[in-house]
């Protein structure tokens, strides 16, 4: 019974449709994500150490997307029936505070017999830039 629930769980990723979400790097979750991880590097917190580094500002912690992306998983997917089994981001623009970002999330490929599929992700500024795109496994429990 188990086996052919996950059988039924697995088919709704074979037509979903990609999972787009706007999100913001807010003052809020800047703040979250730095007291979460306790990083406060210069890059990060200094204005005239981000400009020395040749930016026009702070640069945010590119973490805040692997945040995102779990939100992705976690509350976009139409089930709550998965786990993370690996991901990997590549940083591609820098982000700032307050920049919004344009998350697609799409399947790229189905592995039944293991109940695993694979995701392709982007994140895009506003003027249409990819600043990140990576990959992401889940498993379907």
């Amino acid at each position: 019974m188990l086996y052919q629930t996950k059988i039924r769980m697995i088919e709704i990723f074979k037509n979903m449709q990609a999972v787009r979400h706007k999100f913001v790097v807010s003052q809020k979750v800047y703040e979250a994500f730095q007291q979460c991880s306790g990083d406060y590097n210069p890059l990060h917190t200094k204005v005239e150490f981000a400009k020395e580094k040749g930016f026009k500002e702070c640069v945010m912690y590119g973490n805040i997307l692997n945040a995102f992306v779990s939100m992705l998983i976690g509350e976009c997917l139409p089930t709550k029936d998965v786990m993370i089994n690996s991901q990997d981001i590549t940083y591609r623009q820098p982000v700032f505070l307050n920049d919004e970002l344009d998350a697609e999330l799409t399947v790229e490929k189905i592995y039944e017999s293991v109940n695993v599929v694979d995701f392709k992700f982007r994140f895009n500024n506003v003027n249409g830039k990819t600043v990140a795109r990576g990959h992401i496994q889940i498993s379907v429990i």
